[in-house]
């Protein structure tokens, strides 16, 4: 169960806490669809080669040979963490401010609340490089981070200062392509765009290209030739660790793509889309939530097919 801990401790580091397993999954026994697959908008990942998408009640999962199944929640998840090198574990983000854990695929589940505060997960993602590190944004909060897989947390940063004002983290994603900061980046999506941050933790930045320590020192830095929409809400990060430099961004306009690790974007699919994943072993294979179906690209969000049972 998670604490309600006070404003004035979310700034401390190392509040541990022990992880309480559920009496009950939170899955119940599934049922097959009909069909093409319909759903709410929601969260997205991929598991162990299967698609997994959370509806407001609903958990549907796809695996590799196009079986479709779904097994009804009772409460909500509104974002996941997964990672290729740990097959079997997730982390789920579930309403209104818990964070659990599944060894299984998603069967049953532990909390891994305790240390964070009683405070809405707006993303979640785990460290490129170092699965068992996770990170979540809190609504309001900030950055926390994990180097235990969920039983212990510390706070590592504010939230983004974006157009004079801090702005909650939308969505997150660990990209793995070292530069001259010396570690890995997180790119974070908010109402008021893209920014980045070293896991150093140092400060907010606008994504850049060339090495980010020279443009640190020099205080500037060339414009990119193709940047997203300015101040455009940014909905949606997704990569594949097989090619960190490519990112996919869902915008309020579309799916934009970039290929030099979010300097340079290009719109590659237009209209609404609800959520996005990457297929872990191929950047160019996408899952979406779209107009309340769930859909696939094979060709890196130039086309999507809803999926049928035939």
């Amino acid at each position: 169960m998670s604490q309600n801990l006070p404003r004035a401790l979310s700034r401390r580091c190392l509040l541990c806490g022990g992880v309480a397993a559920f009496g009950a999954a939170l899955l119940l026994p599934h049922t097959s669809l009909a069909a093409t697959t319909v759903v709410s908008s929601g969260s997205l990942t991929y598991a162990d080669g299967a698609i997994l998408a959370a509806s407001k009640r609903t958990l549907w999962r796809v695996d590799a040979a196009g079986k479709i199944e779904h097994r009804p929640l009772d409460r909500s998840i509104t974002a996941f963490a997964s990672h290729p090198e740990t097959p079997g574990t997730l982390f789920a983000a579930v309403a209104p401010s818990d964070l659990l854990r599944s060894r299984d695929g998603g069967r049953t589940w532990a909390d891994i609340s305790a240390g964070l505060q009683a405070t809405r997960i707006t993303a979640l993602a785990q460290a490129a490089l170092e699965p068992d590190m996770l990170y979540a944004a809190l609504e309001g909060d900030g950055l926390w981070r994990s180097k235990d897989a969920g039983i212990s947390w510390e706070f590592v940063m504010d939230r983004p200062y974006l157009d004079g004002t801090e702005r909650d983290v939308l969505t997150l994603v660990s990209v793995g392509n070292p530069t001259g900061m010396g570690g890995i980046w997180l790119y974070a999506g908010t109402e008021a765009g893209l920014t980045r941050v070293p896991d150093c933790f140092c400060r907010w930045q606008d994504v850049t290209a060339g090495d980010a320590m020279d443009a640190l020192v020099a205080g500037k830095t060339p414009p990119p030739t193709k940047p997203l929409p300015e101040r455009e809400q940014v909905n949606h990060l997704a990569l594949s660790p097989e090619e960190p430099e490519r990112i996919y961004a869902v915008l309020k306009s579309g799916i934009w793509t970039s290929t030099d690790a979010g300097v340079n974007w290009t719109m590659t699919a237009s209209g609404t889309f609800d959520a996005l994943a990457v297929n872990p072993e191929n950047p160019r294979h996408l899952a979406a939530l779209r107009n309340e179906t769930l859909s696939v690209s094979r060709d890196g969000g130039m086309t999507f097919d809803p999926l049928n049972l035939s």
